[in-house]
């Protein structure tokens, strides 16, 4: 078939090991692809368990691999197998590569983890660039603090593969806010290959229906989320004790667990909740940017994604941002409250409820991240198709996999070398 008229296979890889933000960031950037060009195919890999409960467009599939948690120690484990954890990533590192090798895509983005999860990503990634395939490293905003984020990376060797692998750096956020790779030794050649995009404006879905309990509160509320909520215990703790503090606080909140937050968390909360006639609360919605478009304001940890929809709706907000395992979140609410995006409340100087309820009563009179002139502040999703636009001009699939079966090349690709260094794009 022509080029013009041949389907377009877009790949996109994703660890998810926990929490939403990676296959959220990921879903969005999928339905846009296909939502610009209907000749636009793309398979997500993800070991998010939750990726079934999204939405996704026609063109949209999805391959889960079977899925990991992080322990507290900092080392992976199986999620639900009842196999060890170096059983589960040669499984995931094979279903990646197969993938790959069968999907012949005419693009590859990977999602913040540049080799994948504990490397996993390394044979696809190596694949794909003997095929001539365009590969691409998408970044959110903020990785973590330039330190922590330089040692990380020289202990997974990051930089040889931005190098000699990757084609393009997209880094979904604006250089005003942050520099992700700011303190990371890499060659001129990285640098040049960056882009900035913008960050990812979303929307509402075609069918954003409103939990029924939301339809029971008497006036306007404040939405409240912990993003996945596994470690969001402390931020619904502090909200509650505020209006257990203060109940004549004006406006009724909603509270949105996440579907990681511990089942004993979740029911003392709700608990402690129902005291209350102008609280409700949700374990999990799927369609969090409808709440957040009827919020008068919005208090959250401030993951990427939570900060996307709160610039995307024009909400109000305040931010506690987490700052373990990573800095992320604060380094994001720094930048944007200096710049009057947002308020922040830094919960590393105590949880006084007395502060939050003031916060809560305060919210309302805030000023909107629209009264900020910050060009360029949401056009991440139409730049995004832009560079993905020009990569599949001349789409590049490669051989079919039964033609490179059994053939001494396809048997070595899984274990070469890094391949030596390309010219950068500049």
């Amino acid at each position: 078939m022509p080029a013009s008229s041949r389907s377009k296979r877009v790949l996109i890889y994703s660890h998810d090991s926990f929490g939403l933000g990676h296959v959220s960031r990921c879903r969005t950037i999928a339905n846009a692809l296909v939502e610009a060009d209907e000749s636009v195919s793309v398979l997500i890999l993800s070991g998010s368990p939750m990726i079934g409960s999204y939405e996704f467009h026609s063109g949209i599939d999805f391959v889960r691999v079977p899925g990991v948690v992080k322990q507290l120690s900092g080392e992976y484990d199986s999620a639900n197998l009842r196999v060890g954890v170096e059983h589960t990533m040669e499984m995931r590192t094979r279903i990646i590569r197969d993938t790959a090798d069968i999907f012949r895509p005419d693009l590859f983005i990977v999602d913040k983890e540049p080799l994948g999860l504990r490397g996993e990503v390394g044979p696809a990634l190596r694949l794909l660039k003997d095929r001539g395939t365009p590969l691409v490293l998408g970044l959110r905003d903020v990785m973590d603090d330039p330190a922590a984020l330089a040692q990380e990376w020289e202990r997974k060797n990051v930089v040889p593969a931005l190098r000699d692998l990757y084609d393009e750096i997209w880094i979904y956020g604006l250089p005003q806010i942050n520099k992700p790779l700011t303190g990371i030794d890499v060659p001129p050649s990285v640098r040049h290959k960056t882009v900035y995009t913008g960050y990812l404006h979303r929307e509402l879905p075609l069918h954003a229906d409103i939990p029924h309990e939301i339809e029971e509160i008497d006036g306007p509320f404040i939405l409240v989320t912990s993003g996945g909520g596994g470690d969001g215990e402390d931020l619904v703790d502090w909200v509650i004790a505020a209006y257990e503090h203060d109940p004549n606080i004006p406006y009724g909140a909603v509270i949105v667990f996440g579907p990681f937050m511990s089942a004993t968390a979740r029911e003392a909360f709700k608990d402690r909740a129902a005291k209350f006639k102008n609280i409700r609360t949700l374990t999990f919605t799927n369609n969090l940017g409808a709440l957040m478009k009827r919020a008068a304001g919005v208090v959250a940890m401030g993951g990427y994604n939570t900060f996307c929809e709160i610039l995307s709706f024009d909400k109000r907000a305040i931010i506690v941002p987490r700052t373990k395992p990573r800095l992320e979140q604060f380094i994001r609410a720094r930048a944007a409250r200096n710049i009057g995006l947002i308020e922040m409340l830094d919960a590393d100087k105590g949880r006084d409820p007395q502060a939050m309820a003031t916060a809560l009563r305060q919210l309302p009179q805030q000023g909107l991240p629209s009264d900020v002139v910050v060009p360029g502040l949401l056009d991440g999703l139409g730049n995004v198709w832009r560079l993905v636009a020009k990569q599949l001009m001349n789409p590049h699939r490669g051989p079919a996999r039964l033609e490179a079966e059994g053939t001494a090349e396809s048997a070595e690709i899984a274990d070469q070398a890094i391949v030596p260094p390309t010219r950068a794009r500049t």
